[in-house]
């Protein structure tokens, strides 16, 4: 008999001034463990407005493009709005996170979180001093195995499953 089980949990890191990345692929999938969520989803948010969610591939040269990628999109030196009314040298800060996002989800299943072999979840502190980044997280699913249901290309609405 499957029951739905929804658990709470939080992370927290300490990260240097932005744009910083660190991976939390781990944390993460603790929290599923203790959920003991067998079949469900993760779904993660980054709090606070510098900061946002994402996967990469979590190696020196793709974190390294990343940071790159997003200075030039929104870098540091142009003039923002922000900075007319609040003078904190943060306009950019707050553009890049708005264009990553603050949170993500992910699918759960046989109780571990379903990655790519080479994807690791990331939080990134766009500010631009250092920050400790709390990340809210929610599992909600099933404790016991259930198998989704699988249709083929030829199933159509409201037909019997093959």
């Amino acid at each position: 008999m499957n029951h739905t089980v929804v658990h709470c949990g939080t992370v927290e890191i300490s990260m240097d001034a932005g744009p910083d990345i660190a991976d939390v692929t781990d944390q993460l999938g603790q929290i599923v463990q203790r959920a003991g969520v067998d079949n469900g989803h993760l779904m993660a948010s980054v709090i606070g407005s510098t900061g946002s969610l994402t996967t990469i591939e979590f190696e020196p040269g793709v974190v390294e493009d990343l940071k790159r990628a997003v200075t030039r999109i929104a870098p540091p030196d142009m003039t923002y709005e922000h900075e007319k009314a609040w003078h904190d040298g943060n306009g950019h800060s707050h553009v890049q996170a708005a264009l990553l996002g603050p949170s993500i989800n992910l699918p759960i299943r046989r109780g571990r979180l379903a990655l790519g072999t080479w994807q690791q979840v990331v939080v990134i502190n766009h500010d631009k001093g250092p920050r400790k980044r709390r990340v809210e997280v929610t599992v909600i699913g099933h404790a016991a195995s259930c198998s989704p249901r699988r249709f083929s290309e030829s199933a159509r609405p409201g037909s019997a499953p093959p």
